[in-house]
Order: structure tokens, then sequence, then C-alpha cells
């Protein structure tokens, strides 16, 4: 398990970095150094050097850093003048230094931080060790090289960035390698591809994935799942185009803030044949591909008149969007640039805002137990009174955090406060799972809006007649079903519950003399619609095997005995033990299993 971070292990790894930096520079005295921070588990640093780094590189910058640390080296913290700073490191010719140094000079400092560590001397506020000898040598280890470019902006150079990871202990760091040797075997990634669940193609676009048609099964499942969980809960369903005019987007304020990570407009005007034509001249109009789905989705709302009558109205979505994100951040189905998400919006009056919480609460609940999740903690991200960043009304506001706390503490569930982490927009109540890498991971959100309705003029009439401005929450239950499905693979190892299986059985008859038998099986099993495969043509052992590498839930092996007595042999994933039963009970168990989804 990952252990919390201290204020000391940060230390450590701030420390490690510019150990890094110290060894970098004696293997390549004309290094240019950016920036080393410690991170979670680790730290890096990035590096502009003379040649490409490769892996074999990482050994011998180890056993220098080793060396330094042995050799105790202290780190020495000075404060000096930006104009000796800016001195310093010019002469030294450490243009990245330098430009950071101007950047303090435009906030207005007159003297920054510096720490000098053998033939290191860094631009740092720090804190560090007193001296490398505090630093566990066999604590730390360097992992990767990434590319990243100067302060994460593609016009900028592309630097050389080095990974590592430091702990306190040789134990510490034992367990973090051993949780990420599991974690590996656990990779979304690499099962995708082995099970055929989704694959990337260059001809069709990085972060752009193809659902193969053994994830397709796992995701159409997980839709009509949520589907019929929101109508029972009263919600209609709706869906938007994928793109939108621009205008909409402008109502929203989306435009403004956030058309960096928007798809090139559209522009739609006439086409070649009817310039070739002389055709009049048409006004052009400009389409975005959506960012989001909620501008469309308050148009909905916005098409009539509404009546307290009508709310809470709770609108869902599976909406597809698109949002151009850097190629260096893009990482199988976790980090996507087209997705589709499971949006609902909910209308509401003020006195039903806690019932409508309490109610999505509900929601949550039943859908990780069908899931079988337990390993997850709410995060309430909440404003921060002293900046001014905030729309909408601050006594809505209070409401909106005040009633998101008390509806987490009547549900006595573990949750922690994030202050200053609320949206622009609203406050926002996240369900945080840890992944196999350790890390918290954002599965659901449920959050409260105060920029649409009233950029959309949203209102209803209240019993008295006068227009009232609804409460607008957005909730998206399994967030993007891209992202989720990484999290479902890691989560599973590939090993999915009976319901969300891609194949649900696989008949095996012990020789081509039983194939007969085993159609027969295989034809009640689909008339149940259960998800089945016969597997033939190998050694019975061989096909065992393969059968228990695909992890399908169940084997039903069949011979002259079960063919004689219509009975099927059982074997479960992972389980060595047989079961002998009818076919006939056997699928009345499997179809039980599978609807009340047994995990």
């Amino acid at each position: 398990m990952t252990k919390e971070i201290t204020l000391n292990t940060e230390i450590i790894r701030h420390s490690v970095a510019h150990v890094l930096a110290v060894a970098v520079l004696e293997m390549f005295p004309e290094a240019k150094l950016a920036i080393g921070p410690a991170i979670e588990n680790g730290f890096y640093y990035d590096f502009n050097l003379p040649r490409t780094l490769i892996p074999e590189d990482l050994p011998l910058l180890e056993e220098r850093m080793r060396a330094i640390i042995k050799s105790n080296v202290s780190f020495e913290k000075a404060e000096i003048s930006v104009a000796e700073a800016l001195e310093k490191f010019k002469s030294a010719q450490q243009e990245y230094k330098v430009e950071l140094i101007n950047d303090l000079v435009k906030g207005g400092s007159k003297n920054v931080t510096i720490y000098k560590s053998g033939s290191l001397v860094d631009l740092c506020a720090g804190p560090h060790l007193d001296s490398t000898g505090q630093i566990d040598p066999r604590a730390f280890a360097l992992t990767k090289i990434a590319g990243a470019y100067w302060r994460g902006d593609e016009k900028n150079k592309m630097l050389q960035r080095i990974y590592g990871v430091a702990f306190a202990s040789k134990d510490d760091l034992k367990e973090y390698q051993d949780m990420m040797i599991e974690a590996e075997k656990r990779n979304h990634v690499k099962l995708g591809k082995e099970f055929e669940l989704f694959a990337t193609f260059s001809e069709i676009g990085q972060g752009l994935p193809v659902w193969l048609p053994k994830g397709f099964i796992i995701r159409r499942e997980l839709e009509d799942y949520m589907i019929k969980l929101e109508r029972a809960y009263g919600y209609q369903h709706i869906i938007t185009p994928h793109i939108n005019k621009k205008e909409l987007f402008e109502t929203s304020g989306h435009w403004g803030f956030y058309n960096e990570s928007m798809y090139p407009p559209l522009e739609v005007g006439q086409s070649l044949k009817e310039v070739q034509e002389g055709a009049v001249p048409k006004v052009k109009e400009t389409f975005i591909l959506k960012p989001m789905n909620c501008p469309a989705g308050m148009m909905f709302y916005k098409m009539k008149p509404r009546s307290y009558r009508e709310l809470p109205m709770k609108v869902g979505e599976l909406g597809t969007v698109y949002r151009y994100e850097k190629s260096g951040e893009l990482h199988g189905m976790q980090r996507v640039r087209g997705f589709t998400q499971n949006d609902a919006h909910i209308y509401c009056t003020p006195e039903q805002l806690e019932d409508q919480f309490m109610e999505v609460m509900e929601m949550l609940k039943k859908f990780y137990a069908d899931l079988g999740f337990t390993n997850y903690k709410y995060r309430l991200s909440l404003s921060d009174e002293t900046k001014d960043k905030y729309v909408g009304d601050l006594k809505d506001w209070k409401q909106a955090e005040e009633t998101l706390r008390k509806v987490l503490l009547k549900n006595k569930v573990d949750f922690y406060e994030a202050k200053g982490e609320a949206a622009f927009y609203g406050p926002k109540l996240d369900v945080q799972a840890l992944n196999v890498y350790g890390k918290e991971d954002s599965i659901s959100t449920i959050q409260v809006d105060f920029n649409l309705p009233e950029r959309f003029d949203l209102s209803f009439i209240d019993e008295d007649g006068k227009q009232k401005r609804p409460f607008v929450i957005h909730r998206a239950l399994i967030g993007s079903f891209e992202r989720f499905f990484a999290f479902l693979i890691e989560y599973y190892a590939g090993a999915f519950p009976l319901w969300l299986a891609p194949v649900q059985i696989a008949v095996l008859p012990v020789s081509e003399k039983f194939a007969d038998y085993a159609k027969s099986v295989k034809t009640q099993l689909m008339a149940a619609d259960i998800r089945v495969e016969i597997k033939e043509n190998e050694s019975l052992g061989k096909r065992i095997r393969e059968a228990e590498k695909q992890k399908i839930p169940y084997m039903l092996v069949i011979g002259e005995k079960e063919e004689n007595d219509k009975t099927v042999t059982v074997r479960k994933h992972g389980e060595k033990k047989q079961a002998i039963l009818s076919t006939e009970e056997f699928v009345k168990k499997a179809v039980a299993d599978i609807k009340n989804r047994i995990i």
C-alpha cells in the first residue's frame, strides 16, 4: 500500500532530485538544467542534453548518485539578489534558470534562494536535507526517461526528463517496487491489447481509440445498466449533436476560457460546386466539435416555460465529446481526445437540493456494490472565500456546500474536504478510487453549476407565479466510459465478473465425438441470452489453459458421461475444483448470477 507522503519524505525526494542533477552535470558538463521537483513517490528533473539518453544511462547515473550520497555533500542555502542570480546563471549559460528568475522579477521578487551541493548551484526555494549523507543510497531508483516540453508548452523545446522514486528506507522502496510489478500486470493498455478490448490506429488518430467487439460488449452492458438505473430514478434521456454552433459556446462562456482545448472551428459555407456555378455567396456558419454536453442540455430545458411542478427534472445523456488533449498526455483509454460521458443534469428548486444529493448518493452506492467496488472515498471540493473568482450568489454557494457536507455526514461515508478546489462555477463532490498504482482516480462527479443557469437565463415559475432560477446539478456516475473502462480493466485485471465478461461461458467438448451435445448446450445458453463460445480442435488441457488465460468466468467440460446424463462439468475461472450439474440447473444458476450481478 502507498504510504502517505510526509514532509520529511518530500524533502528526501527533492534532495535526491538535486543529487541527480549533480550526477548529470558530471556526465554532461554542458547540460542545461530546467526544473526538478518532488512528486508523488519520487521526483523528476528536466534537462537539455547534448545527446539523447538511453535506458543504459540510468544505472550509470544511479552509480554516480550513490557515490555523491556517500561523499556526504552538504546542501548549502543562500539568499542572493536577483541581479547577482542573473549574473551567476547567465555566466553558467543556464538559460532556463535565467528565464525563471526573470519571471520572479516580473512578480516583484528582489531576492532569490539558491542551493549549492557539490558542483551544482541551483535556483531552488527548498527545503533540503542538511547533506546527501542523510539519504539512504539503497532507497532510490531511476525509473524512466521521457520527453517533456519546457513549461509544458508544445511550442517550446523538447527536454529530456529523468524520473525516479525515493523513499526513507530500502524496505519502503521494495514495497513500492513490488506494487509496481503487480500494477504492470494489470496495466490496461497491456491487457486491452492482450484481450482485444480496444485499439488505437495511427490512420484514425491519436487519442481516438476503437472499441473492439469484446470491449464493446462491456461498454454496452454498462450503458444498458446505467440507462435502466437512471430510468428507475425518474430520469429521461436525450441525445444532442456532436457539433454545435460556435454561438452556443460563446453563450456558455466555454469559447472564451476553454477554446485552447477545443478542436479548430468548422467553417461551413458554399460548396466548391456552388462557387463554380457562380451562386450568390452565403453567410458562413461556424461549428464546434462539442467539448462538453452541458450547453446543448441547457437548450433542452429552455425550449419551453417550466413550472415548479416539473421539478426536479432529471435529464441524462450518453454524449460523445471531443477535447484536443496534448499528445504527450494521451494514454490508452485513460486520457483520450474523443470520449463518451455518462452525463446528467438535474434541475431543481433550492428546497429540493438535499433530496437530490441524497438520491445521487443512493445511486452511487448501488452502482459500486454491483461492480464490487469498496476501496473509494469522497472528495468535497469547496470555494476559498479569499479568492474572487467564483460566479453566483454567495448565499447559494453556502447552501450548496453545507448541503453536500450534510449529505456526506448523513451517509456516514469516508470523505475529505479540499478547500479552494471548487470550480469557479460551483462546489463539487468526486468519488476517488485507489488505482493499481496507488493513486487516486476520480471516477464519479456531482457538480453544482451557478454559471450556466445564469448565462442561459434558465427559470421556472414558482407557486406564486414568480420566475425563479433553478439549481443545476451536473452528475456523471461513470464519468467517461473510456476512462472508467481503463479503471475497470486494471481493477479486475481482465477477470471481469460474469455479468460484464465479453465471453461468459466456454464450452469444451473432450473430443469431436461430443460436438453435437456441445452445440446443444451452447444453444440452451444462447437462448438464455448468455454469451458463450465452443472451443475445439486443440487438446483439452490446452483449451482449458487458453480459457483460463482469457479469464472466461466458467468452463463447461463435456464428455461421454455428461452427454449420457445431460449434465455439464463446471469449472470456475481461477479454481481447480469442479462440480457436475444438469445443463438446465447450470443455465438457471448462470442466469440468476448475471441478473443479480454476483461478483
